[in-house]
């Protein structure tokens, strides 16, 4: 039986991840930071299935003590301060997180378990002010966010300790990709929360910032099988990991709106405060390395049956927490 180590295993990539894992035999271990209240809802399915380890990306001691405990074959380091938003109100922690906390978990593999196969969360944001369309693997990085700054950051240390230690350690430079296990905070689901919750009336309005910014979106259930992929090559390798089609947000609202009936012009409003502070217009990644090396089809969910998906497990979740609200209250 094989062994992973997952770090982030309570976010969509994690969760999706450890689905694939335990469904392919794999014993799943999971770095699980300490908090008074965790948040388990995306894993609540397999939490009995995972084995859990307390300690901290910022922490090398318990990252060192994490490896030992699980002596994975495979790590996926997915955890970080992931939101852009928050990384230019909290720069420096998205730093120590996101850039540093890379570079202790590869140095914990280095020290305890060098010939673990690595997995690092690379990041499209990397490319920001894009400097040519498509982008590949190849393509220089300009970052606009503290995010992706952290981001570039963390993506050179995998190829520096791959080719200092010949450390099998790869990069996936993962597109948007977007599920119904997607953070609240995050556009696609504030989109898909909020059209859920105006049809059925528990909202009037969303506020939103740019409609025009183009991004490529695929499905995060579909990209993490790539994740996998890439730590069974014979070589370590950097993909870039994408649909090669770009969307507005505003053709994502529009879908998602039109899936209830409802369009979305009599609901969206621009508003200034949700602007980035350094705008990336667009992003559209070429997958031709993953689809030619690693077999991967991106085009197995389309970005509208991805919208309609998120809209129609929103309407699920909205209608529950309604439900459970009124029978409380019924109770009161």
């Amino acid at each position: 039986m094989k062994s992973a180590l997952i770090t982030g295993i309570t976010g969509q990539d994690g969760s999706y991840l450890a689905d694939l894992l335990l469904e392919k035999g794999y014993k799943v271990y999971a770095l699980r930071r300490r908090t008074s209240v965790p948040i388990m809802e995306n894993i609540q399915h397999i939490e009995n299935e995972i084995e859990f380890i307390e300690g901290d990306l910022l922490d090398l001691s318990s990252l060192i003590n994490a490896l030992k405990i699980s002596n994975p074959d495979e790590v996926y380091n997915l955890a970080a301060q992931s939101f852009v938003g928050t990384s230019w109100d909290q720069p420096i922690l998205t730093g120590q997180v996101t850039a540093l906390g890379v570079a202790n978990m590869l140095e914990a593999v280095r020290i305890v378990k060098p010939d673990a196969r690595f997995y690092q969360a690379s990041s499209s944001e990397m490319f920001g002010k894009v400097v040519e369309t498509p982008q590949v693997e190849t393509t220089p990085f300009y970052p606009r966010s503290p995010y992706g700054v952290a981001k570039v950051y963390g993506h050179w240390m995998t190829v520096n300790y791959r080719e200092s230690f010949n450390m099998f350690a790869c990069s996936g430079i993962l597109f948007n990709h977007e599920s119904p296990r997607r953070g609240i905070e995050f556009v696609t689901r504030k989109i898909t929360n909020a059209v859920a919750r105006i049809k059925l009336g528990l909202q009037n309005e969303l506020r939103l910032g740019n409609l025009d910014a183009l991004r490529d979106w695929g499905f995060a259930k579909d990209y993490v099988e790539c994740m996998w992929l890439m730590l069974q090559q014979e070589k370590p390798d950097d993909y870039v990991i994408a649909t090669g089609e770009m969307h507005s947000v505003r053709e994502f609202c529009e879908i998602a709106f039109g899936h209830v009936g409802l369009d979305y012009k009599n609901y969206v409003v621009t508003d200034p405060k949700f602007f980035r502070a350094a705008e990336v217009d667009l992003l559209l990644g070429d997958p031709a390395k993953a689809i030619s090396t690693l077999g991967w089809n991106p085009q197995k969910t389309t970005f509208k049956e991805l919208v309609q998906l998120m809209v129609d497990e929103d309407m699920k979740k909205v209608k529950q927490q309604s439900n459970n609200i009124m029978s409380v209250g019924s109770r009161a």
